[in-house]
């Protein structure tokens, strides 16, 4: 049976927020008991479900489900989740919704349970010295995990320590540090170390704490100081780019910084400017050297005054420094100095052809060391052309031998030498000088007619002239223009001929009457433009031409042969001489060479088993001279008994030696005179001998024998090769010897 359901009326059960403080310790802890209006006669069954029951995080919430009271069994954090949203249902007991589903919140109350979080350990910052109160340098914060828009979140902020002079403050609800006091000096203190701490609860709650570090940033609030008022020191003379010493100063500010460098200034005691001053960037010290070479004898001391500021300038509030100025005292020490020519080079000019021995200067130096005593000394360090003589006291240049123009030593006039001095100081020091001499030149050379002949027609202004041209071996001044005239020893030639000038080295010679063909000879006289002038004779050939209507010599082989006419006697002489000389030394070549070739296929120079002795050859012979190599029989030599129209033939000095000859052979001669006396005596003996064949044969002038202890004349140097051996000694030793010099010279 089907009964009607009764009509309900929708009532809502609605169920006000619950608040529960986190980090609640007493588990399970009741938070809300839930309760339908519509009870059933079997009862109601309740659920929830959300976040904490069945979605995570899971078991946070519980339900009795018959009783519907709601249970807390974890504890809470608000800073993970300040609140839950649940849903809450009402059942019968076979499962129908007895009301809708109401919303359950559940709001987790804060508690301060974090500490403040400063968002680093360390804070750094940056202030210069000196900053006004106020400046402000950084600011530190910290963040709370706490709800804040409670007191467990607002955080105030202080500063814990500082030290003692409380140079900073910090605003307690931003966290922005500020100098609070004047006389920052990084100087006295670089560094600042403050401990900040920030509190929650308004600072009454947690703390937590961090570090501020302030650096102070130099100013130039500290002028550098010299470390003493009067500094000394000592140099050399003539010592340049060294360094003479160090002057020290202090300045308080930051090493290395503009605020600490140094630049110094010399403003008094150096004039001459011999002086400079640097900064060592390392030290900050200043470096003096001298950049002049300084004079012992000029000036021995030096007092500098020096001056010393910052690359950056000072901060008007600087207090100004005692000892920005330092006098410093340099003393030049005395050195041995080398000897100076003052007029270096010496210019001096001398005329061609001084005669040897003439003085021309005294160039001399002189010594800087006045307050030492030394001698100086002179040498010629340089004279190509040996050219000087130099007094190595006195300093005095004399001519050694004649100074002649041009040379190979000169240098578009000039002679350059070299002289040295020397101090006698220990160790000795020299100084060269340059000694230029100008050799002027001197008309010594008369001008020469080039060319010495020419051609021209015979017939006045019909090509009846001659360009004539001059030369001369002086240079200008002492040459051109050059004045050409007829000798004034000949006036008769100013009937036929005349000269008038072309430009300063040419002239024109031309015919004033017609002349027959054929050669003239016409003294002229040439004169230079030198001081003096040169002048001088010469003949001058001219070959007068038939002419044609343009002037010009109709017969080109007559105006050549007649040309040739104008060749001077000594020209001809020279060439004649050149061209016999020439046919002497081809015919002299040609009999060397034949009578080379003969004397190898002969034997000239024969040498026999038994006999030592060599081919004489005779070379006065009147007969066939050097071609007759047959004139005599070398047998009468070797075998004289077989010849000999006597029975008994005198005893002779070149007789072998069976026939009587000397017991001792003649020593042999150690010259080339020696040897000529030796043959002369040979030959003057064998002449006055009237039992001997004719004074031109062949002659025996001397037989050593067998077993001699003498040595043949060919075992001479012995112990030389041919190609040691130098047999141009022969050529001395007379006519006789000159086939030997022809074949081995």
């Amino acid at each position: 049976r089907q009964h009607e359901a009764p009509r309900r009326v929708k009532r809502a059960w609605v169920i006000p927020p619950i608040s529960v403080s986190e980090n609640h310790k007493r588990i399970p802890h009741l938070l809300v008991q839930i309760k339908s209006d519509k009870q059933q006669p079997g009862g109601v069954i309740y659920s929830i479900k959300g976040p904490g029951v069945d979605e995570e995080p899971l078991g946070i919430f519980s339900i009795d489900k018959f009783s519907g009271k709601v249970f807390l069994n974890a504890m809470l954090d608000r800073e993970e989740n300040d609140r839950y949203r649940l849903r809450a249902f009402a059942l019968d007991l076979g499962g129908a919704t007895l009301e809708d589903p109401t919303d359950l919140e559940i709001i987790v109350v804060d508690q301060n349970d974090n500490r403040p979080l400063f968002r680093q350990d360390v804070f750094t910052g940056r202030v210069v010295e000196g900053a006004e109160p106020g400046t402000c340098v950084m600011t530190v914060d910290a963040t709370d995990a706490d709800d804040p828009d409670t007191d467990n979140a607002a955080l105030r902020y202080s500063i814990l320590e500082q030290g003692a002079a409380g140079m900073f403050s910090i605003n307690a609800t931003t966290g922005e540090i500020c100098t609070a006091r004047p006389g920052l000096d990084r100087e006295t203190m670089g560094v600042y170390n403050l401990t900040v701490q920030a509190a929650d609860m308004s600072g009454d709650g947690l703390t937590t704490t961090a570090v501020a570090v302030i650096y102070l940033e130099d100013i130039n609030d500290n002028p550098p100081e010299f470390t003493k008022e009067e500094f000394s020191m000592e140099v050399e003379e003539q010592a340049a780019g060294v360094v003479v010493g160090k002057v020290f100063v202090h300045d308080k500010d930051l090493a290395g910084s503009p605020s600490w460098l140094a630049k110094f200034t010399i403003l008094e005691g150096d004039p001459e400017g011999a002086f400079a001053i640097r900064t060592d960037p390392h030290t900050n010290d200043g470096v003096l050297s001298v950049v002049k070479p300084l004079d012992h004898e000029v000036r021995d001391r030096f007092e500098l005054t020096l001056s010393v500021q910052n690359e950056r300038p000072l901060e008007p509030s600087a207090p100004a420094s005692p000892r920005a100025l330092a006098t410093v005292r340099v003393r030049v020490r005395d050195v041995n100095e080398a000897p100076v020519f003052r007029d270096n080079p010496r210019r001096i000019s001398v005329l061609e052809g001084t005669p040897p021995g003439t003085p021309i200067t005294t160039y001399t130096a002189s010594d800087p060391d006045t307050h030492q005593i030394q001698t100086l000394s002179y040498a010629l360090l340089y004279d190509p052309a040996d050219w000087l003589r130099l007094d190595p006291h006195a300093g005095t240049v004399r001519t050694k031998r004649e100074l002649l123009h041009p040379s190979a030593f000169l240098q578009g006039g000039w002679y350059i030498a070299l002289v040295l001095a020397r101090d006698d100081a220990e160790p000795p020091l020299s100084a060269t000088g340059t000694l230029s001499i100008e050799i002027l030149e001197v008309n010594d050379h008369a001008p020469q007619l080039q060319p010495p002949a020419g051609v021209l027609c015979g017939r006045p202004g019909r090509g009846g002239t001659l360009l004539l041209g001059a030369t001369d071996d002086d240079r200008p001044p002492h040459g051109a223009p050059f004045h050409f005239q007829l000798s004034p020893q000949h006036p008769q030639l100013a009937r036929n001929w005349s000269i008038a000038r072309f430009n300063v080295t040419h002239a024109v010679l031309a015919v004033l009457a017609e002349l027959p063909e054929g050669p003239y000879s016409l003294p002229l006289l040439l004169r230079d433009s030198g001081t003096p002038p040169r002048e001088q004779q010469q003949l001058l050939n001219v070959s007068v031409c038939h002419c044609g209507r343009d002037g010009t010599c109709l017969d080109g082989a007559l105006a050549a042969a007649t040309a040739g006419a104008g060749i001077t006697l000594g020209a001809l002489l020279i060439i004649l001489g050149s061209t016999i000389l020439l046919l002497v030394l081809a015919a002299l070549g040609a009999a060397r060479v034949r009578g080379r070739r003969r004397a190898l296929r002969k034997g000239l120079l024969q040498r026999s088993r038994d006999d030592m002795r060599d081919n004489i050859l005779n070379y006065d012979e009147q007969g066939g001279g050097e071609e007759d190599q047959d004139a005599y029989d070398i047998n009468q030599l070797r075998h004289p008994e077989l010849f000999s129209p006597r029975a008994k033939p005198p005893l002779r000095r070149d007789a072998p030696l069976s026939s009587g000859t000397p017991t001792a052979p003649r020593k042999l001669p150690s010259s080339p005179s020696d040897i000529e006396d030796f043959i002369n005596e040979g030959l003057e003996a064998a002449d006055s001998d009237p039992s001997v064949p004719p004074y031109d044969t062949a002659l025996i002038y001397d037989y050593e024998g067998s077993g001699s202890v003498a040595s043949p004349l060919s075992s001479i140097v012995s112990s030389l090769t041919d190609e040691d051996q130098d047999y141009d000694y022969l050529s001395e030793w007379g006519p006789r010897f000159r086939r030997l010099a022809d074949l081995y010279g």
